[in-house]
């Protein structure tokens, strides 16, 4: 475990613990909120149906939400439709680590259904402070045509010490298992910050000729080298520099929950740092919804739990990963200058033959620039032309790139094209035997 300066640990450790304590503290305002809320909202008190009622439930539900702590949000898919017909959806973990958990979505396809064999895909999800159902729609958009597996990254502060360190080599460990226990013709998908170790493992595994190597690799959103077009997130971590933030935000997760001592980056101050980003937006969205609920307008007020249930649920990274990538990707930028190593290996991305490549980018995306994910063509000279595709999503942002409309609409179909334009990895087919006819 990445140790760190006493007088940093002792006071992040102390800032950690005032965190857990506020919270604490809240807990019988909370309560009490939320029996205000069930007070004004009950069928049998007759100022539920006034402006009045609504209002006090409104602004205890408010309250409620706005100082609890979201827990980990369930996938929840019970079925999908595969051609036309409703089939049911069971999650199964297929393989585990301390972690991650790689979780499946198998259909139950009847046996006597006409069906052919549909590719896997396994997505990769974001460890950058929310969970893999941030995903969810992405996945959702992915099971009628696919086998789905998606990476289930744990909560750092949920693993206790005994399990050992994790950071970016673990990572890329844990992809290059994850494809060889999926074996051949497995089609890889890195959402956003995982572009860079999924770029990475497929570039080792070509490297050592591995025939479990991906068939196809899609990059969506990932930044790949954040030099170009940097957006505000990549000014900071380079004007900072790596030291700031070893100094700045890691913490050691407080007693009494599970990783106690262990030094994280908090789920909290990623989600603080996101926030305010877009402040505005945020604040705007919890006023319209309270208006939402005076007006006793549901659906749109059910649409704003939905969304912040989701966003508002973070977890914490382990502290050597998040500083191992904030310095590789952000500060150093050793992907694209050729200098990022796996453990005792260099990654050499121009070692990818034989896996196809698509990379895909919102037009308006203020996390990773139009062009950091593009960049990747650059650096794979070897694979055929016809084998690499990019993609620019016009009016979507970063969230956009991966779940909404025009996703499911517009790069859900260009993806699902390309997979199956390149169903196996080149390098390992097998050439076709033609018979000669005699004349």
């Amino acid at each position: 475990m990445t140790r760190f300066p006493r007088a940093v640990r002792d006071g992040a450790a102390m800032f950690y613990q005032l965190y857990e304590m506020n919270h604490a503290a809240l807990q019988p305002s909370r309560a009490f909120a939320d029996a205000v809320r069930l007070i004004y909202t009950h069928p049998l008190n007759p100022l539920t149906r006034t402006a009045f009622g609504r209002s006090i439930a409104g602004a205890a539900e408010l309250f409620e939400r706005t100082t609890r702590r979201y827990g980990k949000p369930a996938f929840g898919f019970t079925e999908t439709t595969v051609d036309f017909v409703k089939v049911p959806v069971v999650e199964e973990i297929v393989w585990s680590k301390p972690f991650c958990d790689l979780l499946h979505f198998r259909r139950d396809i009847p046996a006597s259904a006409k069906r052919r064999n549909d590719p896997k895909m396994l997505i990769v999800a974001p460890m950058s402070g929310h969970y893999a159902t941030l995903l969810r729609g992405t996945v959702e958009a992915f099971l009628p045509k696919f086998e789905v597996y998606i990476t289930d990254w744990a909560d750092a502060r949920t693993v206790p010490l005994a399990a050992g360190r994790f950071d970016l080599d673990d990572y890329i460990d844990y992809l290059i298992e994850m494809l060889a226990h999926l074996g051949p013709d497995t089609h890889v998908l890195g959402v956003c910050q995982p572009a860079v170790p999924v770029f990475a493992a497929v570039s080792v595994m070509e490297a050592r000729n591995d025939p479990n190597s991906p068939a196809s690799m899609t990059l969506m959103g990932g930044p790949i080298d954040t030099r170009r077009n940097p957006t505000a997130v990549n000014k900071l971590a380079e004007e900072k520099g790596i030291g700031w933030f070893r100094d700045n935000v890691i913490m050691q997760v407080p007693w009494p929950l599970a990783g106690f001592g262990r030094d994280v980056y908090p789920g909290f101050l990623q989600l603080s740092g996101f926030m305010s980003m877009n402040l505005d937006r945020h604040i705007a969205a919890h006023k319209d919804f309270f208006f939402h609920l005076v007006k006793n307008d549901g659906d749109s007020a059910e649409k704003h739990r939905e969304f912040y249930d989701e966003y508002l649920a973070v977890m914490d990274l382990t502290a050597e990963f998040y500083l191992q990538t904030v310095e590789t990707v952000f500060v150093d930028h050793a992907l694209p200058k050729g200098t990022m190593m796996f453990r005792d290996e260099k990654v050499d991305p121009s070692a990818i033959r034989g896996t196809a490549l698509l990379t895909v980018e919102g037009e308006n995306d203020d996390i990773s620039g139009l062009g950091q994910t593009q960049a990747s063509h650059d650096l794979t000279p070897n694979i055929p032309a016809a084998r690499k595709v990019h993609y620019m999503q016009p009016k979507v942002g970063h969230y956009g790139v991966f779940n909404g409309s025009r996703f499911r609409s517009e790069v859900v179909p260009r993806i699902t094209d390309f997979i199956r334009s390149n169903p196996k990895n080149a390098r390992y087919e097998k050439p076709r035997v033609v018979a000669s006819r005699k004349s």
